[in-house]
């Protein structure tokens, strides 16, 4: 399998939103360009395997694929959060 140039350009853009977005809505001070990517990147793959255990179809496109990985990104903060209870938490 290969990913095409533009194709990883999207998947960190959509990582990087989601990622930033989660971050505010969780009210975090955010985790820099690099953290916000990979919390967006792990939220896309839970909302990508979550949503359709639950019957849910968010959408397609650009903006259905921000959509279910900001949710995903704050579902892994909101765990991260309870599961670490201390420092700036």
């Amino acid at each position: 399998m290969t990913i095409s140039n533009e194709s990883l350009v999207i998947i960190l853009l959509v990582g990087l939103v989601a990622g930033w977005l989660a971050s505010q809505l969780v009210r975090g001070i955010g985790f820099g360009i690099v953290g916000d990517i990979i919390v967006g990147v792990c939220g896309a793959f839970i909302g990508t395997w979550l949503f359709p255990q639950l019957g849910v179809r968010i959408g397609s496109g650009l903006v259905g694929a921000i959509v279910s990985a900001t949710i995903g990104a704050v579902l892994l903060l909101v765990v991260l959060r309870v599961a670490y209870r201390r420092g700036r938490w």
